[in-house]
């Protein structure tokens, strides 16, 4: 055995071992965090027009993918609402299985180099989406602008496309993802009350994320996130470049307005918005 084939056998085995222990088993009650971030792990009480179960095209990418990491931020406060989200059961990301398997090919060429890819969020049940519009309506709620959103008013947040009534991540096979170098430090936690920083600042200053430095934080309300704005340069654009790239070679492709935004193509679903919840049980169940 080559020592680079040793190194790679070795990190899928602590990673595997690591979200194992964090997962928690299929068809448990609730999980108790993430690989990065502790999580609400209390089911959802919403309702929705949709099954509660996920066709069988569906599957949790731990099943599929296990090395990568994850730090599902919407079962959590850390978001830019400011509290959990409708529809989240348990900090797992849930895809379609092309966009899956797509996922562990780009997974193995970046542990060739010492990197692994991140998931923040992956299949979003329409409840969640709905969850975004009733919170964007309401003006009055900023709790999270200092870090989210510090210089869009929140009157435009529709008008400048960052909320909308329906979202690509409900059909299965769109994906928010960063770049984490190996071995992964841990993401800081995030404490409820804390005062915020803006996600643009200096990657020392904003949230403690472990992703290598994008230039952002994940889900920043600004037009610093778009991939390939100019002013975001070095290190920041060869990293963005280094995650559009590895992915679009399986398949994907970004979102010009974000940077951590990608799609799977040709999608399974590309007219469905599915509302099952995110749950082991959602996808095991069929």
């Amino acid at each position: 055995m080559t020592r680079l084939a040793s190194t790679l056998r070795a990190l899928a085995a602590a990673a595997a071992a690591l979200l194992a222990v964090t997962a928690g088993a299929p068809g448990a009650s609730g999980a108790t965090g993430t690989s990065e971030t502790a999580g609400s792990s209390g089911p959802s009480t919403s309702t929705g027009p949709f099954s509660p179960t996920a066709p069988q095209e569906f599957v949790v990418l731990r099943t599929v993918a296990p090395t990568i990491l994850h730090d599902i931020r919407y079962i959590t406060p850390h978001n830019f609402m400011g509290e959990p989200v409708d529809g989240y059961e348990q900090p797992l990301c849930v895809l379609t299985r092309p966009a899956a398997e797509a996922l562990r090919r780009a997974q193995w060429t970046l542990l060739r180099q010492g990197y692994s890819l991140k998931v923040y969020d992956c299949y979003r049940p329409q409840r969640a989406v709905d969850h975004f519009v009733r919170w964007a309506k309401d003006l009055a709620d900023e709790r999270m602008k200092a870090e989210f959103y510090p210089r869009v008013d929140k009157s435009r947040l529709f008008t400048d496309g960052y909320i909308a009534e329906k979202s690509g991540h409900s059909r299965g096979s769109t994906v928010d993802l960063t770049i984490v170098k190996l071995p992964a430090e841990p993401t800081g936690p995030y404490v409820p009350g804390e005062k915020l920083v803006p996600c643009y600042a200096p990657q020392g200053e904003r949230f403690r994320d472990n992703s290598v430095d994008m230039g952002t934080g994940y889900d920043c309300f600004d037009t610093l996130s778009h991939t390939d704005d100019p002013r975001v340069q070095g290190e920041q654009r060869a990293n963005r470049q280094l995650l559009k790239t590895t992915l679009a070679d399986v398949g994907f492709t970004n979102l010009p307005e974000e940077w951590w935004h990608f799609t799977h193509k040709p999608e399974l679903f590309p007219d469905t918005y599915f509302d099952f919840p995110v749950s082991w049980r959602s996808v095991i169940g069929h």
